[in-house]
């Protein structure tokens, strides 16, 4: 709460408040620039804030150094932009790093979980491809396998459909919504894909000024009369009239 983070003169965050409750799925919408990636490295700790203070699961994270981090990150799985995969590993030991990460030793029961959740994502049987065989949206579900193969609590997407055509933003979408209720997980995605926060949260909160402006409904957000907000939504081609939201289908 109040969390405040400046970069010299740039003030990125100022005054932030944002309490997130246990399996809610938000997403956090905003203009370039307006803190968003800052906030999701706040609460994995790669950030420290200036003043202000964040807590996990009713724990703070002042002070933490980063042998006190560790169990708390392993209660979180973050999807990069872009997926984040590294080129020189195939699919299998992609999604089976994180597992060594931990120490796993039982490599049949690693087998098993990749196995598993290449399944939950539509890939069965990709383990011995690279990721230079896959197309841009078999990289994004190959992320997503590998994030989901620690059983995360809270999930975190840093602009997960950017870059993809609308149709495989559209699948990935539904599929991060699907794994969420899955899994029971606490989520947040940051995006600037409209369609996506549709599919995926329940509840958005709009950035601006390192402050949060807005936050609420989807239907709360499209209904307010604040000129940047409209601007916003009706620079992305939002019609009019507020479609159904996927995330309640």
């Amino acid at each position: 709460m109040g969390v405040r983070k400046a970069f010299g003169n740039n003030v990125v965050l100022d005054d932030f408040n944002l309490t997130l409750r246990l399996g809610e799925n938000l997403a956090i919408l905003g203009r370039s620039g307006s803190g968003k990636s800052v906030f999701l490295k706040i609460i994995t700790g790669l950030l420290c804030p200036d003043c202000g203070e964040v807590s996990l699961w009713g724990r703070s994270t002042a002070g933490l150094n980063e042998d006190a981090w560790t169990p708390l990150r392993r209660r979180m799985g973050m999807v990069f932009q872009a997926g984040a995969l590294f080129d020189s590993m195939t699919v299998f030991e992609n999604i089976a790093f994180p597992l060594r990460e931990r120490k796993m030793r039982d490599e049949d029961h690693m087998r098993r979980i990749v196995a598993e959740r290449l399944e939950w994502v539509g890939l069965p049987g990709t383990e011995v491809l690279s990721p230079s065989e896959l197309s841009g949206g078999m990289r994004r579900r190959v992320a997503l396998a590998r994030t989901m193969a620690g059983d995360p609590e809270f999930v975190l997407y840093d602009e997960p459909t950017s870059g993809l055509d609308p149709a495989t933003g559209r699948k990935i979408s539904r599929l991060m919504r699907d794994l969420d209720k899955k899994l029971h997980s606490t989520s947040i995605v940051v995006t600037h894909d409209i369609e996506c926060a549709m599919t995926v949260a329940t509840r958005w909160a709009f950035l601006s000024g390192g402050r949060v402006l807005a936050d609420g409904t989807p239907e709360e957000l499209f209904a307010s009369g604040n000129a940047e907000l409209r601007e916003f939504f009706f620079s992305r081609a939002m019609a009019r009239e507020l479609p159904p939201n996927p995330a309640e289908t």
